[in-house]
């Protein structure tokens, strides 16, 4: 096998997103034949021996794909921040998974954990724009001009704008009002943030879908495998995805 970036064999191996595993690189956490990489260097994942924080790495493992529905209170990463625990936690096997994109500590909903970096990076890179759908729950209801103003695009208080949203009224919750959010987007709290620049704020936030795999009926803290065919259809989502993207 030829040589490819340390940062691919790390993501393909499940180690984490490209992104993250960019930042294995940065914080200095990976060695190669002894030597510590820095971004950009390229090794051989049959030849080299490839460390990350001392443990070498496994490039051949077999390959995982859990749903789970993520309750409140639990953090959507391997490691533990603040005493809080992580959705792996709530996962008892032998693979090494990571969680696939980001549900903050107080939202809920479905997240996937896998050891496949592929797949890791087509469901989580902007270019792609896999559909995102969630419930939320607002503590008042918004008005058309805040509705129309969210389907087109919002300015976030850190000057990113973003995307235009599909938003839809779903029911009454007293003085509330639960919406129906499809984005495409995956930004760090990106929901929480556009309701907020709009005046609102979101009491519940819980994800229903990623490209047209649904939660379905599972109870918070529950998990189940994926199906194969269910890995091929979010493959070839995102594919499509990318496709449409670049007409």
């Amino acid at each position: 096998m030829t040589s490819i970036r340390v940062q691919k064999i790390l993501a393909n191996a499940g180690y984490g997103s490209r992104r993250g595993c960019e930042r294995f690189i940065t914080e200095g956490r990976v060695r190669v034949n002894g030597k510590t990489v820095e971004l950009g260097e390229r090794a051989d994942p049959e030849k080299d021996v490839i460390l990350l924080d001392g443990k070498r790495i496994d490039t051949k493992q077999d390959k995982r794909y859990i749903l789970l529905n993520k309750p409140k209170g639990y953090l959507s990463s391997r490691r533990s921040q603040g005493g809080n625990p992580t959705v792996l936690e709530l996962v008892d096997v032998p693979e090494r998974l990571y969680p696939v994109g980001r549900l903050d500590l107080d939202s809920e909903g479905l997240i996937l954990l896998t050891n496949d970096g592929k797949l890791t990076n087509l469901l989580t890179h902007p270019r792609y724009g896999v559909e995102k759908e969630y419930q939320v729950t607002l503590r008042k209801a918004p008005d058309r001009v805040q509705l129309n103003q969210w389907r087109q695009g919002v300015v976030l208080e850190d000057g990113h704008e973003t995307a235009p949203a599909a938003v839809e009224k779903w029911e009454q919750t007293g003085p509330g009002r639960v919406l129906r959010v499809v984005i495409r987007e995956g930004r760090k709290r990106h929901i929480r943030m556009t309701a907020r620049a709009l005046g609102l704020h979101v009491d519940e936030l819980r994800r229903v879908r990623i490209g047209k795999l649904e939660i379905g009926e599972l109870t918070p803290g529950a998990w189940r495998d994926l199906s194969a065919a269910e890995v091929r259809t979010l493959r070839s989502t995102a594919q499509n995805s990318a496709n449409l993207r670049q007409i």
